[in-house]
């Protein structure tokens, strides 16, 4: 049996420093050498969700980072999320289930909740670390926010109840990373500072050998040694956590190829759905919000929302509802998923207020449903027939819809409120049978094959630039 190891946390100078990625590498490396890893982030903010098998909610990325670790995900890997309805408001969930919303400033005001949440996550954290070792703990956006120090419930707070090492993550590709990292080490306490055992390099362009010097005056100025430079890769695929990289996929119309144009909501939530169709060699998956692009796709998807809506009224101001309708009437496959279900139907009703202040707005039309927000979500995994093959995927919505049916097809319009839909084979086959490309058969490699070899090809490139010995050394250290 190994030995135990220490927490460890992976700590950020920023957001989108690659966090969750390296957590995910490491939960495979563990993984890898035969310990029993799991993923821990106290709190999340994210639109991307997962439901665990029990029913409960939890952030994409801590189900994305068990599955690397070959285990089954559970909301005390994740025991608060915080989802953005507005720039000042959240849907705060907590060890899966959603108890309210909270205005920001109420939520970071101290004694404003009767609820303790810091006792709540480290309960949490407690229960996880009985059964699994090691923890492989996530912080959130910057451990510098010193303002925000006497609330911290995911950083060095988190850190120090869970005794973890802590390694920093900086990103050098978006430049100031000496001083990023030197700033967040020098604004820690005495304390604090005693736990960063470590400094990642993430996302490194160009030549290693460039950086030695740059390594050696790092460590120097920070008194902190650094354990790894990891070049940046494109060829591994791992479902990214924030919206951010959704600007890098605006591409355009391609000939020889199905040209699937996801609509770019304001709200836009579950992006990850569309991972697989993207890889698919027959296809041509884009994010827009131009209106001549989605009338010109073969395919056009509404994604799921937090703000069903708001978006409803953004498609209706930016032109894109009648854009969908036209490509509708011209016979073009309209897909709605969870919110863009919702969107499709004929009216979407909020007598209780649950998204705001309108009591309902007529939807798009495409589909004979009609929509009433409730105040009680819907979590739960489900399987589904498929054109007589079952298939897998996952629920999380607010509204209650008028049909039973989990797919609802009328002409070439598709709704349903599964998350995963298009994970499916079977569906993405039924999708594209009748475009002629240049590419005629889809990748034959199970979408289960193909994922655990990502996280195969993370771990072995990660563990390549990192000093794995010392890392090990560290989080055995009993002194």
């Amino acid at each position: 049996m190994k030995s135990p190891l220490h927490p460890i946390m992976f700590a950020g100078t920023g957001s989108d420093v690659g966090k969750s990625i390296i957590a995910a590498a490491f939960c495979r490396i563990f993984r890898q050498d035969g310990y029993q890893p799991a993923p821990f982030k106290a709190q999340n903010m994210a639109l991307n969700s997962y439901v665990t098998s029990d029913g409960l909610e939890i952030g994409r990325a801590q189900a994305v980072q068990a599955e690397a670790a070959g285990i089954a995900c559970q909301s005390d890997m994740n025991p608060l999320l915080l989802k953005p309805q507005s720039d000042h408001t959240s849907q705060v969930v907590l060890h899966g289930q959603p108890i309210g919303n909270k205005d920001a400033y109420d939520y970071w005001r101290r004694g404003s909740s009767e609820i303790d949440f810091r006792g709540e996550v480290c309960k949490a954290f407690d229960r996880l670390s009985t059964h699994y070792n090691p923890i492989v703990m996530e912080g959130a956006g910057s451990i510098a926010e010193i303002n925000l120090r006497d609330r911290d419930l995911v950083n060095m707070s988190m850190a120090r109840h869970a005794k973890a090492d802590v390694i920093l993550v900086g990103d050098i590709d978006r430049g100031g990373v000496f001083a990023s990292v030197y700033g967040s080490i020098a604004l820690q306490t005495e304390e604090d500072r005693k736990l960063i055992k470590g400094i990642i390099i993430n996302k490194f362009r160009g030549d290693m050998r460039l950086f030695e010097e740059g390594r050696k005056m790092m460590e120097e100025i920070c008194g902190v040694p650094v354990l790894g430079v990891v070049p940046y890769y494109k060829d591994i695929y791992i479902e990214e956590e924030d919206s951010v990289a959704l600007e890098q996929k605006r591409r355009q119309l391609t000939e020889g190829k199905v040209n699937v144009a996801v609509v770019l909501l304001r709200h836009i939530s579950n992006y990850t759905d569309f991972d697989i169709m993207e890889r698919d060699p027959r296809v041509n998956l884009f994010y827009t919000n131009n209106t001549a692009d989605i009338e010109h796709s073969d395919i056009i998807i509404l994604p799921g929302t937090k703000a069903t809506i708001d978006d409803l009224l953004e498609l209706r101001r930016n032109g894109c509802a009648a854009a969908i309708q036209r490509a509708y009437r011209n016979g073009k496959t309209i897909i709605g998923i969870c919110g863009g279900y919702q969107i499709l139907g004929e009216m979407v009703e909020d007598p209780d207020g649950i998204e705001g202040n309108i009591a309902n707005l007529p939807g798009l039309g495409l589909l004979p449903i009609r929509t009433t927000m409730h105040p009680i979500k819907t979590t739960r995994q489900v399987t589904f027939d498929f054109n007589g093959q079952m298939c897998q995927g996952y629920e999380i919505h607010q509204g209650q819809s008028s049909t039973e049916e989990k797919v609802f097809i009328k002409n070439n319009c598709i709704g349903t409120y599964i998350h995963g839909f298009l994970d499916n084979q079977p569906v993405i086959d039924y999708l594209l049978k009748n475009f002629q490309t240049q590419s005629t058969t889809s990748n034959v490699q199970s979408i289960e094959e193909f994922k655990q070899q990502q996280y195969d090809s993370l771990a072995n490139h990660v563990r390549q630039y990192v000093d794995m010995e010392r890392i090990y050394k560290i989080l055995s250290d009993n002194d």
